[in-house]
């Protein structure tokens, strides 16, 4: 009789734990015209040949040559910068002599706003989109264009591709697909490889019947955390996340796909 009250107890926390899984089972898609983004602005400088991101983490120096520049402690292991013409730039990324995103960034006649158009080639299925930039600095004279500070307004994607998260429920946890890796992760916080990459973690904390929060880790340091939050009707998701090495904040809301 002793053990009667601690088994009833146990039963009603795992069946309860298994109910609030259970919400977020499912595909959802990102609704893109949802994003908002705050947190410091990017900041670039073209001049006399070179490309400097102030704001990359770690920063970032190449010259605007066209040709592949070694970088380090980012995605990408080059990093190729070529100036179009006086109001465009494009730039080339690779990962183990693979290309993994392209975009050529151009600034509008008044130099007012940017756009920026771009290939993601890094995960299984290819994403192609536009984002869309305002000014908020102006660069010193001489320098390119595209060179100040610029602050991101919109992100659209050309196809679903890149939108889609599919969450399934697994003993106290979940796996997670979202088009570039897959990876299971247990409520418990503790780090799982992430796609079978040991220097890229996850760990997941069930906050409460309807929301849970991921965190994300590179080499053993925080990169992100998100916290995902399902509506009382099930029907959609709000998502927080916040960049940690930036200092930035992306929020959006996700529809469950039927």
């Amino acid at each position: 009789m002793r053990n009667s009250l601690p088994l009833a107890l146990l039963f009603l926390l795992t069946s309860s734990t298994l109910h609030a899984q259970r919400r977020f089972n499912g595909t959802w898609e990102m609704k893109m015209d949802t994003l908002q983004f705050s947190g410091p602005p990017e900041e670039y400088l073209l001049v006399k040949g070179t490309y400097h991101c102030e704001t990359c983490v770690p920063k970032v120096d190449v010259e605007t040559d066209g040709i592949d520049h070694k970088v380090t402690g980012h995605p990408y292991d080059t990093l190729a910068v070529r100036v179009v013409d006086n109001r465009s730039i494009k730039f080339t990324m690779k990962k183990d002599g693979n290309t993994t995103f392209e975009c050529v960034e151009t600034v509008s006649p008044d130099g007012r706003t940017m756009t920026e158009e771009f290939t993601n080639t890094a995960a299984a299925e290819t994403v192609t989109g536009k984002a869309g930039f305002t000014r908020l600095a102006q660069g010193p004279a001489g320098s390119h264009a595209l060179s100040g500070k610029w602050s991101m307004q919109t992100v659209k994607n050309a196809t679903s591709a890149g939108t889609l998260t599919t969450y399934q429920s697994i003993a106290n946890g979940m796996k997670i697909s979202d088009g570039s890796m897959s990876y299971e992760v247990k409520f418990d916080g503790k780090d799982y490889p992430a796609d079978g990459d040991s220097h890229s973690t996850v760990s997941l904390k069930l906050i409460d019947e309807y929301t849970f929060e991921e965190t994300d880790k590179q080499d053993g340091k925080v990169t992100t955390i998100a916290r995902m939050t399902v509506s009382k009707d099930g029907k959609s998701m709000r998502v927080e996340s916040l960049d940690k090495k930036r200092g930035s904040t992306m929020t959006y809301t996700a529809a469950r796909r039927p």
